[in-house]
């Protein structure tokens, strides 16, 4: 008895303070010591580090500027993943939904990380369950495990049942003690359960290690030859191992993943001043590829709320009012039309007191309870709780003014909790239809505004909601959607023919009377037309699509199940972010698609070089500080600006093969050009110094041709971007302490020219080679 009456009361404050607290590790960024690890401890800085060692030991200290690199892709790196991560820590802590908990025979709200071992945890519809537990208390509680076990359908639970973290409560309420937290809750055992079901695919960093994978194999026998050759065809020890390490150095694309994880990050960061949480960092990318948007209605083209508005008779001597108090005060957790409801009738009447209870279910679409001798009454969707008739037809006639209505009804027994079919039937006789209720809804006064930028930017979008077809139909015209007027009622969709229902969805625009499990369905079948899929939703209908679609945007007002699957969550609940968040995905992926196809330009023109130069057994064309010079004035200054650009077209897939049909033609040319600029140089009877002056003038020439076909198109800013460092180059080339810093004596006048029209030559092969390249398909 004592632990009964311990149960109902919760713990006690003292108890609270000696219990194991729920500590998991935040899911939303790496710790200090992942990201020092990640930045320093890479196969890149191992090989340049080597590299930066030997030119330090056998060369001049000048062509070890190079190594420089690893501090700045060190400190930056850090720099700005710290940032982001700050920035996500803060969002996560608000995203937190805090916690019911009874406590000392009180309930409280607290934070996830404060609930301890033995909580007595409250639950109601869309809470999600943060630890494992025992049902204590059970009125109509159904739980929702298909994050588990993959099963979509409810689950009842009665006292004395298991309870297990990563599921959620879709109808009912009840109550649970916490019998395992923090990391030995199940689904942290399960390889932190929340990762593993909101990773996001991307293609971009699958690309970049691939790329890094690929180059790291060939660098090694290249650079093995690259040695051998430079030692067996010097004289000078210290000039052979510079010139292979220059060599070495070019091909490694250093600058890329440093690139990719700041472009990423200052995504994360300027979304997060949005008050926009991104939960995974490859999101961003999703956010860049989605060419068809669902949206549920209620909760993103409309607010959250909604108003009672007509309260209609249909039939004199029923209890209207009193039954619609009593059914609106049944739930300890009204979801948004019993809040409504309760916002006119602020208490139940007395003598209402309800026995056996259904609790509303965005399957069932309804929710009912039997109050002893005043019977039994449901108040749910008209055209699931009718079947025909004059309530029907007038349900009709108000919904097509886009107002959500309902039926409140009287039956002799109150049906089973499983059944959903239209025209319910309960002991033989149908329901009574009493009255109608019809609700405003308030639409988002920046909706039109936002679905005017998705119509523009070529993203279709798809209203998908749980209501009645004909009134979602009525607020999507409004907003001015394509073929609104056209809407399907999902429960005449089929089900077992996915070609079928992929027709329907690229057909069509709003469709009414979705179930949760046809979101799911509706979302895969998009899918497996070749679509990208956005979804957005704020209720517990949503989570199964949000969680299966390519990228899941949950409301900040919405469910804590819903956020906790999606990967992106709006935490102000402002639709107009959406746009941002989509703006922001497009410019970090075809930024970082410009600055890959500069770095690898300079890998493939330094492996060709290396593959020319160790076959044919001559000096390399140039010295590490001479790549050093070339790759800040064409690559590393231009990328930094490059990779923060805005930009507003739609990514496609394929980022691996476009690259590579720009880079290795451009690399190709660019390599074969700076080779024949020093032979033709060597042949003379100019000195090493300015042979290897007249290699770089051609190398800088082809490269920043390649900066200025990769910049394109030319505004004023890339205009005044590219100028500059070409600016920056003609002076290095005047001022003699610059000349002497770099080794460059631009002396021999012929050479100079020869090598400045074989760039010309070669620029001219570049643009049509990429052209031609670019209409290739693999």
């Amino acid at each position: 008895m004592d632990r009964l009456s311990t149960v109902a009361s919760g713990l006690t404050s003292a108890q609270v303070a000696g219990a194991k607290p729920n500590h998991v590790p935040r899911r939303s960024s790496r710790s200090l010591s992942a990201i020092v690890r990640a930045n320093v401890l890479t196969l890149f800085n191992l090989v340049i580090g080597v590299l930066w060692a030997l030119v330090l030991i056998f060369g001049e200290w000048q062509d070890s500027l190079f190594g420089l690199v690893i501090v700045a892709n060190v400190l930056i790196g850090i720099v700005q993943e710290l940032r982001a991560k700050r920035t996500l820590d803060k969002l996560a802590v608000i995203n937190e939904a805090p916690v019911r908990v009874r406590r000392d025979g009180e309930e409280r709200l607290v934070q996830p990380r404060h609930v301890v071992l033995g909580d007595l945890i409250l639950l109601g519809p869309g809470e999600r369950l943060l630890v494992d537990g025992e049902v204590v208390e059970s009125d109509g509680l159904e739980v929702d495990e298909s994050l588990l076990t993959g099963e979509a359908d409810p689950v009842h639970k009665q006292p004395g049942d298991e309870v297990l973290s990563g599921s959620f409560a879709v109808a009912g309420a009840g109550a649970f003690v916490a019998t395992r937290v923090g990391t030995d809750a199940y689904a942290v055992k399960l390889a932190e359960e929340a990762s593993k079901f909101h990773l996001a695919h991307s293609e971009l960093r699958e690309g970049v290690a691939n790329f890094i994978k690929y180059i790291t194999w060939l660098v090694i026998p290249i650079g093995a030859l690259l040695i051998y050759s430079q030692l067996k065809h010097s004289a000078d020890f210290g000039t052979a191992i510079t010139g292979a390490v220059a060599g070495i150095v070019t091909m490694i694309p250093e600058g890329l993943v440093l690139m990719t994880s700041i472009a990423f990050a200052v995504g994360v960061v300027r979304l997060g001043r949005r008050k926009c949480l991104v939960q995974e960092l490859p999101a961003i990318e999703g956010l860049a590829r989605v060419d068809v948007l669902c949206l549920d209605k209620t909760g993103t083209l409309t607010a959250g709320g909604m108003d009672l508005d007509q309260v209609l008779p249909l039939r004199d001597g029923h209890p209207v009012e009193d039954a619609l108090a009593a059914l609106a005060h049944l739930d300890h957790s009204p979801n948004p039309t019993a809040q409504a409801i309760r916002a006119r009738y602020e208490s139940a009447r007395d003598g209402w007191t309800a026995g056996e209870t259904v609790p509303f279910s965005s399957a069932r679409k309804w929710s009912g309870a039997h109050f002893g001798e005043r019977g039994a009454w449901v108040l749910g969707a008209p055209d699931v709780l009718l079947d025909g008739g004059d309530a029907y037809d007038q349900a009709a006639e108000l919904a097509a003014t886009g107002a959500r209505v309902l039926v409140l009804g009287r039956a002799r027994a109150l049906p089973a909790p499983q059944t959903t079919g239209a025209g319910i039937e309960t002991g033989g006789d149908g329901i009574e239809a009493v009255a109608l209720v019809t609700l405003k809804q308030r639409v988002r006064p920046d909706a039109r505004e936002t679905l005017r930028y998705f119509a523009k930017q070529g993203v279709t979008v798809k209203v998908i909601s749980g209501d009645n077809p004909t009134a979602v139909s009525a607020i999507a015209t409004g907003l001015e959607i394509p073929d609104a007027h056209r809407s399907i009622d999902a429960r005449d969709l089929p089900y077992d023919d996915e070609d079928k229902l992929g027709e329907l969805l690229d057909s069509h625009t709003v469709f009414g009377r979705v179930s949760p499990r046809q979101k799911r369905q509706f979302v895969t079948a998009l899918q497996a037309r070749g679509h990208t899929v956005a979804m957005t939703g704020d209720g517990v209908n949503d989570v199964l699509a949000l969680k299966d679609a390519d990228l899941g945007i949950a409301m900040g007002a919405g469910s804590p199940a819903t956020k906790a699957v999606a990967q992106v969550v709006l935490l102000d609940d402002k639709f107009a972010t959406l746009p941002h968040v989509v703006g922001e995905g497009r410019r970090v992926l075809a930024n970082i698609e410009r600055v890959s196809n500069l770095f690898l330009t300079k890998t493939f023109y330094a492996i060709v070089l290396s593959l020319l130069v160790g076959v044919a057994g001559v000096m390399f064309p140039f010295a590490p500080r001479h790549s050093t010079l070339t790759n800040a004035l064409t690559i590393g200054v231009p990328a930094l600006f490059l990779a923060l650009a805005p930009t507003f077209e739609r990514s496609k897939p394929g980022f691996v093969p476009r690259v590579l049909r720009f880079a290795v033609p451009a690399g190709v040319l660019c390599a074969a050009a700076v080779l024949l600029s020093f032979w033709a140089a060597h042949s003379g009877t100019s000195t090493l110094v300015e042979d290897q002056t007249s290699a770089v003038i051609t190398l800088f020439l082809t490269t920043w041709w390649v900066l200025v076909l990769i910049a394109r198109p030319l505004n004023w800013w890339r205009i005044a971007l590219v100028a500059s460092m070409a600016a920056a180059f003609a002076i290095g080339l005047t001022i003699p302490f610059v000349r002497h810093f770099f080794a460059l004596e631009p002396g021999d006048l012929g050479n100079d020219l020869t090598s400045i029209g074989i760039s010309i030559v070669a620029a001219v092969m570049i643009s049509v080679a990429v052209k031609v390249a670019g209409t290739l398909r693999t």
